[in-house]
Order: C-alpha cells, then sequence, then structure tokens
C-alpha cells in the first residue's frame, strides 16, 4: 500500500471524526505527494521518494515554527499541531550511533584513518547517499566533525 492510499485513508477517518485541523494537515501531505507522483509522469513513488517527500513537508513546517512571529501564537500552534500529524508518516531516523557506524564504514571503505577537513568532501559524496532521508544532514555533519577532532 503506497504512502499516498495510507494518508487518504488516514484523511477518510479524520473526516468521520470531524477532526477538521487533522483532515487539513492530511490534505495538505497528500496533495504533497500527488503532485510529486505526477511531476515524476511514469511509475509510481518508491517507497523512498514518499519518505523524502514527507521529509520535506515536516522541514518546511519547522521552518515555519521557526521564522513565525513570537506574537503569531495562532501559526505557531498550527503548525505544530501539523508537524505531529506529518511526523505520523515520516520514517524513524538513523541514531547518533548507527550515523557513527555508517561514518565508521565509509572512512574504511575509501581508507581514511584520521579524516581531515580537506577529506570532507569526498567522504560525504560516499556517505550522503548512506543516510539520505535517513538522517538529518545536519546532524551526519556535526557527527562527521566529531569524527575530525
Amino acid at each position: 500500500m503506497s504512502k499516498i492510499d495510507v494518508v487518504r485513508a488516514a484523511m477518510v477517518e479524520a473526516m468521520k471524526a470531524k477532526d477538521k485541523e487533522r483532515k487539513d494537515s492530511l490534505s495538505m501531505l497528500l496533495s504533497a505527494l500527488k503532485n510529486a507522483q505526477i511531476d515524476k509522469r511514469e511509475a509510481p513513488l518508491t517507497e523512498d521518494e514518499e519518505n523524502a517527500i514527507v521529509k520535506k513537508e515536516i522541514k518546511q513546517v519547522k521552518e515555519t515554527i521557526e521564522t513565525a512571529p513570537a506574537d503569531r501564537a495562532d501559526i505557531i500552534d498550527e503548525a505544530k499541531k501539523r508537524l505531529a500529524v506529518y511526523q505520523e508518516f515520516a520514517p524513524a531516523d538513523m541514531t547518533e550511533d548507527q550515523i557513527r557506524e555508517t561514518i565508521a564504514k565509509v572512512l574504511a571503505e575509501l581508507g581514511i584513518e584520521a579524516p581531515t577537513a580537506k577529506d570532507k568532501g569526498k567522504i560525504m559524496k560516499s556517505l550522503m547517499p548512506l543516510v539520505k532521508g535517513k538522517a538529518d544532514g545536519k546532524i551526519v555533519n556535526e557527527i562527521l566533525a566529531g569524527f575530525m577532532k
């Protein structure tokens, strides 16, 4: 069952429960998934593509929360509720330990024992495809910086 079907079913449940805020959030997520499906044209979205779209929507909502003026509690509250709904459909992120293991594997594959700032580009080029959609790039970057000290 595709994520579009899962979100649509959840939206129907929200409508039956007369939960307008949840229904609206699910509707926005569903439209993002459908738009990506239309843009792709040919085959249905893969699970990784669906997860990337959900992650992108979560990131946008977090940015809304961060950039909203403090006196606009209505915007912040709505965004937080939307974030909670979106996170139900997001895949679990990698833990810091899992990210460290992945970095260690990449370093071993590249034959780098003591990484330096000069090696960072080469490391990230190999590392990011392994963690894309499973971990926040900012966190991966911070953990990799810890390896370089």
